[in-house]
């Protein structure tokens, strides 16, 4: 196994949707598990949910990935401030604008009131796009 590089030198990216309870939880979620902490995350919302989605928690622990412990997030300037990669989804104009960021804006279904089965089609294209920003970020992904 690999030793994660030192924060200062590892990309970060933020993944920001609207109730930080789907979409870029599970985008979060695989970047941290596919780049072993290679990759500095963070995921927000601009209008948080309660809680993270249950079908969003199910499809995930399908994959081996734990979301039970996670919490929406507010998205804040700074967090914008302090990533390298902003991917947004699906949250408008909500999001901060950086010169010397990166921004990408993924299309993705909103999985809010979706059952499971609805959800992993989702999942697992954010999961495809997830394994694309590896590759330009020049990490390598464990058990791809």
């Amino acid at each position: 196994m690999t030793t994660p590089p030192d924060a200062a030198a590892r990309p970060s990216v933020l993944y920001v949707c609207v109730h930080n309870a789907g979409r870029s939880q599970m985008a979060a979620a695989y970047t941290h598990h596919l780049s072993a902490g290679a990759v500095e995350v963070r995921s927000a919302g601009s209008a948080p949910a309660d809680r993270v989605n249950p079908a969003a928690v199910e499809a995930m622990a399908e994959e081996g990935i734990d979301l039970t412990a996670e919490v929406p997030k507010v998205l804040t300037t700074d967090a914008v401030r302090a990533s390298d990669v902003v991917i947004t989804m699906g949250c408008g104009d909500t999001c901060p604008i950086f010169p010397g960021k990166r921004y990408e804006d993924w299309e993705l279904d909103d999985p809010a009131g979706r059952g499971v089965e609805s959800v992993r089609p989702i999942r697992d294209e954010i999961r495809r796009r997830v394994l694309v920003l590896l590759d330009e970020l020049g990490v390598e992904p464990v058990g791809a």
